[in-house]
């Protein structure tokens, strides 16, 4: 049997919070980049943004923005998301400023809330986007 060779590329930049465990910020891989959950730490601060989930969701759409860009991707490459919300009774107000990024077709996504999230941050979403086509 033949070995399968996926090539793979860590996306790591100084725009996005560095990873605090043994991940990769994002993988290009088999033309889809697979971003890693981001929180709302703001890279050039090293600050959490926390004062309300709407801050909260900017900061990490921002996040995912500059992970994206060093792919050479936009927000309309994401074809599935995964949001994890600290409390589901924040989830009008994530949606409205989720909503704001996706301006043509949005992705497939599912929202769900968790008992806690590194950082004991509010939000957390991971991404997949097609690299190509």
């Amino acid at each position: 049997m033949d070995k399968l060779i996926v090539m793979k590329k860590a996306i790591q930049i100084p725009n996005a919070p560095a990873p605090v465990g043994p991940y990769s910020q994002a993988i290009l891989a088999g033309g889809m980049l697979f971003i890693s959950g981001q929180i709302p730490l703001n890279p050039s601060t090293g600050e959490l943004e926390l004062d309300t989930i709407e801050e909260a969701t900017h900061r990490v759409m921002k996040n995912i923005e500059a992970l994206l860009e060093a792919a050479g991707l936009t927000i309309e490459n994401i074809v599935k998301t995964s949001i994890f919300l600290k409390d589901l009774n924040d989830f009008q107000a994530m949606n409205t400023v989720y909503a704001s990024y996706f301006t043509g077709i949005p992705p497939a996504r599912e929202t769900v809330q968790v008992v806690r999230l590194p950082l004991d941050v509010s939000i957390e979403i991971s991404c997949i986007a097609l690299a190509n086509g």
